[in-house]
């Protein structure tokens, strides 16, 4: 991937749907979800999503979710998805799922994963995945992405997944409390940890964590900007403009309709070209390889 060709890098783009009609979630979980968010049944392929971000000059890295401990759905395939988005360098950057549940064998999957088919990240999250970022069970997997350099990126904040379901379908939201990432930081020091998502409703501690702890960053997926709490915009504008980025959640949320949001938020000039992308640049070691 070259940035010098790109308008913008998204950092949270779903796969939620591969070449055999398998979907990333469970049909009841799927079903409430659409409900809830109001989303048609588009699900893009891989291919469907590059051609998408190649119209529009943006990068995007792209991930499943390894659900498969919590719910008995088998989770997507991270080589498929690799071995998809290998054929679209120009765009795309695979990150891998792996359920902490696993264990050492999901460690040395992302061994495998690293080897052999060049996943640059993580992507955890915590509610659907029923573990604390803190309880040590992903330790295995964040001791191999820190020792190679690669991010990991933990959902935080409220999901909709399992909105009015019975129970909210099993789905613990206090275990996406951003606060739980501050031991984490802590455990990992030289581990890159990117906050997916307005931490509703813990957003001052998501912010708290970022400016405390160097190694912590902070996505802005899943919200359109105009509803950004105004201390995310006021951090964004100032102690956090090198440590804030763009993300779109897409299919949820297009991109088309983030930046156009985004170009109405009140930013500084000298901010907005490192939200949207010079910021992806520094955590994704983009510029290191071009170097």
């Amino acid at each position: 991937m070259d940035p010098s060709q790109l308008e913008a890098i998204d950092v949270h783009v779903h796969v939620e749907t591969d070449d055999h009609g398998h979907l990333s979630l469970p049909d009841d979980f799927v079903e409430a979800s659409s409900a809830y968010f109001g989303a048609g049944a588009r699900r893009p392929t891989i291919d469907e999503i590059a051609a998408y971000y190649r119209e529009r000059r943006i990068g995007a890295v792209l991930f499943t979710v390894d659900i498969e401990a919590f719910t008995g759905h088998p989770a997507l395939s991270n080589e498929e998805i690799a071995e998809a988005a290998a054929k679209h360098p120009d765009v795309l950057i695979p990150f891998a799922s792996i359920d902490p549940a696993k264990g050492r064998a999901g460690a040395r999957q992302l061994e495998r994963l690293i080897a052999d088919h060049g996943v640059r990240g993580l992507k955890f999250h915590p509610s659907l995945q029923d573990f604390a970022p803190n309880d040590r069970s992903a330790y295995p997997l964040l001791e191999i992405a820190q020792e190679h350099g690669l991010p990991a990126l933990f959902h935080t904040g409220q999901t909709g997944i399992g909105a009015n379901m019975r129970g909210g379908g099993g789905v613990r939201l206090g275990l996406s409390n951003p606060m739980l990432l501050d031991d984490v930081a802590i455990d990992f020091p030289d581990l890159t940890i990117i906050m997916a998502h307005p931490s509703f409703p813990w957003q001052d501690e998501a912010l708290a964590v970022a400016t405390h702890k160097p190694n912590v960053y902070i996505d802005l997926s899943g919200w359109s900007p105009k509803y950004f709490p105004p201390q995310l915009v006021r951090y964004a504008n100032s102690l956090l403009q090198d440590k804030v980025l763009f993300g779109s959640d897409y299919p949820l949320i297009t991109p088309d309709r983030w930046m156009a949001d985004f170009a109405r938020l009140d930013i500084k000039d000298h901010v907005r070209p490192k939200i949207l992308k010079d910021n992806a640049v520094r955590v994704l070691g983009l510029a290191q390889e071009r170097g």
